[in-house]
């Protein structure tokens, strides 16, 4: 009897240092004498599990409350969980086919500092991916888009500006690698990239003959690493030099398979939609 008549004790941990965003967090329940638990995890999200995972998207200070109960008696304790921004530049591109993780390069700021501004502004929320080839690449970020009847034709929407190329020697098109689009040659002869329209390279394997004959017809030399991830990952390596590469997927690599994989129209729209949302993580 003295067991059912005890309080509840209301206590949990977590096991992760040093919470970087974004953090997966594993919470021990060290609860007593509870039937009942309700986690309040302070960025809005909550859950009813006994040892819940919770994922921070964002860096701050969150006030984690678990509520315990048995009976009509209730127990409360309140933690602060801390996570801190990521150092280096990570946005998220969210699709109903799963969540791109990506890392926008320092090395071309003109081009990181823009895709920030849009995102932050929620320019590609409502976006789709337009055009799709399968061993090739996704493009999306026209903002046309997002209200395009089926069969619409896309890929000409933008801002009013253009983003000077930034071409670096250690950025190249390999699987995951983030790119703009851009005009033509012919119209567009400094190479200077659409404001606001990307893709995402899926590519293909590359043998050493291939990336033999890319070196030679543009006279420059790729790195072993380089070398190596277009003959086991894949990428696009004519387009190196040509369209500039301003960051890469670090998480949801499948992602790009899945989406590359959907049947398209004739413009390589895929017939279903894939809407984006994009994300800065800080």
């Amino acid at each position: 009897m003295a067991v059912s008549c005890a309080k509840p004790i209301a206590d949990f941990s977590h096991t992760e240092k040093d919470l970087i965003a974004p953090a997966s967090v594993k919470f021990e329940n060290l609860s007593k004498n509870a039937e009942i638990y309700e986690w309040d995890f302070g960025d809005g999200s909550t859950s009813v599990l006994a040892a819940p995972n919770h994922v921070y998207g964002a860096s701050g200070n969150y006030p984690v409350k678990l509520t315990v109960k048995k009976g009509k008696k209730t127990a409360l304790k309140q933690k602060v969980i801390q996570v801190t921004a990521p150092a280096a530049c990570l946005v998220e591109i969210e699709t109903e086919y799963g969540t791109m993780t990506i890392q926008l390069s320092n090395a071309t700021p003109q081009h990181r500092d823009n895709f920030i501004k849009l995102a932050e502004e929620g320019y590609y929320d409502g976006t789709i991916f337009h055009r799709v080839i399968e061993g090739f690449m996704l493009q999306g970020g026209d903002p046309d888009s997002k209200k395009a009847k089926p069969g619409q034709q896309l890929g000409v929407g933008g801002p009013s500006y253009t983003v000077p190329a930034e071409f670096v020697d250690s950025l190249v098109h390999v699987k995951g690698a983030i790119c703009a689009a851009r005009q033509g040659d012919q119209v567009n002869p400094q190479k200077r990239s659409s404001g606001s329209q990307f893709y995402i390279v899926q590519g293909k394997s590359q043998s050493a003959q291939e990336l033999d004959m890319i070196e030679a017809r543009k006279g420059f030399r790729y790195s072993k690493a380089q070398r190596d991830a277009y003959m086991s990952q894949g990428g696009t390596p004519f387009l190196d030099r040509e369209y500039t590469v301003f960051g890469r997927v670090v998480k949801g690599f499948e992602v790009i398979d899945k989406i590359a994989a959907l049947e398209t129209d004739p413009g390589d729209r895929p017939r279903t939609d894939v809407k984006m949302k994009v994300r800065v993580i800080k």
